[in-house]
């Protein structure tokens, strides 16, 4: 099919192609062109939209060289969960300190994706990394879901979490609290108003002059009964239902672990149906063994990197270091549990070939069972400005694609997705087939 053509934002406020110039990327702090094979047609649901401020950055092939457009600006996508991006937006900026997003100074905490124009309509430098639909917009009518949320809100409103989540679906349109209203899938249990981190893209807390929060953060911590009111109807009626701690609306979980370990304890009295599941950073080891004891079935441990020095840049964690994160992952696996990296990528550092070695000694030395590869939502600018500037320069990127093959052809019963997986999936990889492989790759497993 070819490469695609830049798009940019005109000063009309419309985009437009360039026909003049190829779709340029961004890779950490590089602009590079963005080859055939890391470009998807935009699914349903995909956002695309301009950066504020910016002006739009595309490729000469003539003279092989990026050229920046100084009267138009960067056009970016926003695609749905289970693609992976290969390429940020390629943008500059001409002033030295971010431009202005209202009163904050960087962008929202959105995924942005390089998107071009090819064969007549959009296509964005991504890959999808997980077959499973489960965000795909023909399921989020909200003319089916607003009734269904208002009736159970009113008829279970004595309990807060059911009221939190109600607000979640509507106001914040959150796929998980819409599935729990629906009766499918995964249903959120948030339950930590608090959080050891002050993550650079945390989406439920922000100060005031960075970039504006997604959602605010859940200020009670839920009792017992009012977990097991949300968890236990969904546990026993939903096929594969996944109930899980730790969400976008919260801090961290385990900061509250005590009442997690006896709500665990009380689902199980009440039901062996479905699974129990918790996203935490895996800050608190010892604490996550209690809850896994109490029934737990599956974990998913955050991070942006397993390399020290880039986790600590993006996490700043209080009170623990990312050798407990390390420990936290050979708890889990220690403990039985079906335990999955939830790796935060970023085109250009995930790729680097220290993050790359460091990632694989993970897997091998933790046997941990599922990487997650979901994009890293934040202003590019405020990621660099804040990662070792040596680490930038060390090495030639992978490439987000190619490591999604090397890692299955090193590992091959390794999962590799974007959504957490039902305890009836445990043991069947759901991308052996390698959706995002291309003819003639290099790494495709034989």
């Amino acid at each position: 099919m070819g490469p695609a053509n830049l798009l940019i934002c005109d000063e009309r406020g419309s985009i437009v192609e360039r026909s003049d110039l190829l779709l340029a990327g961004q890779v950490g702090r590089r602009w590079v062109p963005v080859a055939e094979d890391d470009l998807v047609p935009i699914p349903e649901g995909t956002k695309v939209f301009f950066l504020p401020g910016s002006q739009a950055v595309g490729w000469d092939a003539e003279t092989g060289r990026p050229r920046v457009l100084r009267k138009a600006r960067a056009v970016a996508a926003m695609l749905q969960a289970g693609y992976t991006r290969t390429h940020l937006p390629a943008a500059a900026y001409p002033e030295h300190r971010p431009p202005q997003y209202g009163d904050h100074a960087y962008l929202p905490l959105w995924a942005y994706a390089a998107v071009g124009w090819r064969d007549g309509a959009m296509a964005a430098a991504a890959f999808r990394i997980d077959p499973l639909t489960h965000s795909e917009t023909c399921h989020y009518d909200d003319r089916d879901i607003a009734p269904r949320v208002r009736r159970r809100v009113k008829s279970e409103g004595g309990n807060r979490l059911v009221r939190h989540l109600g607000r979640c679906a509507l106001e914040y349109h959150c796929f998980a609290a819409k599935n729990l209203f629906m009766d499918r899938w995964e249903a959120p249990l948030p339950t930590a108003p608090t959080c050891n981190a002050r993550c650079l893209g945390c989406i439920s807390r922000q100060p005031a002059d960075c970039c504006p929060a997604s959602q605010d953060r859940i200020d009670f911590v839920p009792t017992v009964q009012e977990l097991a009111g949300v968890a236990v109807p969904h546990l026993g009626r939903v096929p594969r239902a996944i109930v899980s701690f730790g969400q976008g609306c919260e801090g961290e979980p385990l900061t509250v672990a005590p009442i997690l370990e006896a709500a665990v304890r009380e689902f199980r009295t009440r039901t062996d149906r479905g699974t129990v599941h918790l996203n935490t950073n895996g800050s608190l080891p010892d604490a996550l063994r209690r809850v896994a004891r109490a029934g737990l079935d599956s974990v998913r441990i955050s991070l942006n990197s397993p390399v020290p020095e880039t986790y600590r840049a993006y996490y700043r964690p209080r009170g623990y270091g990312f050798g407990d994160v390390v420990e936290s992952v050979r708890v889990a696996a220690g403990e039985g549990l079906y335990t999955a990296l939830n790796l935060l990528v970023f085109p250009g550092v995930t790729d680097l070939p220290a993050e790359v070695d460091a990632l694989e000694r993970l897997i091998d030395e933790t046997g941990l069972q599922m990487v997650h590869l979901r994009n890293l939502s934040l202003d590019p600018r405020l990621y660099l400005d804040h990662l070792p500037a040596a680490l930038l320069e060390a090495g030639e990127p992978l490439g987000l694609r190619r490591l999604a093959l090397r890692l299955k052809r090193r590992f091959p019963r390794l999962d590799l997705g974007y959504f957490n997986r039902s305890k009836e999936d445990f043991d069947a990889p759901l991308v052996d087939a390698l959706p995002w492989a291309r003819p003639g790759d290099p790494s495709v497993p034989t």
